[in-house]
């Protein structure tokens, strides 16, 4: 006789993303530098996490699984999209695509722009733009 499973109520939140990169120390310098992440540690030549607010990034090369340049995209949220993106791209990210409106919503608009790191992956941006309140 089987032991009833324990009841599942989902996941709660990303704890960390995989980023596969060809150059360890080139994407970390990106990540950290031009996006403004927080560089937790490294592990190795092959290994580095940062951290995005709440959820890790680690940055690998191809360990069985992943190619390089073909990931999932991350989105990241920034207060003021325009200012954010112009920045990124001064520090030397590669811009994909500039600030546009994707959706209006009851209570604000959502944008997106995307710029790619130094392994060609795209990164996006995401801000949420409010109308000011009379």
């Amino acid at each position: 006789m089987s032991t009833p499973a324990a009841p599942f109520n989902g996941v709660s939140e990303i704890g960390q993303i995989a980023i596969t990169v060809g150059d360890v120390a080139k994407a970390t310098v990106f990540y950290r530098d031009v996006l403004g992440l927080k560089f937790l540690f490294a592990a190795g030549p092959n290994l580095a996490f940062l951290a995005a607010g709440s959820v890790r990034i680690m940055l690998s090369t191809p360990q069985g699984a992943g190619e390089v340049g073909k990931n999932s995209i991350l989105f990241f949220k920034v207060a003021d999209i325009a200012s954010a993106h112009a920045a990124i791209v001064a520090r030397g990210a590669r811009n994909e695509s500039e600030p546009r409106m994707i959706a209006r919503m009851p209570d604000h608009e959502l944008w997106l722009s995307a710029v790619r790191d130094p392994e060609d992956n795209i990164v996006e941006l995401m801000g949420e733009v409010r109308a000011p309140r009379t």
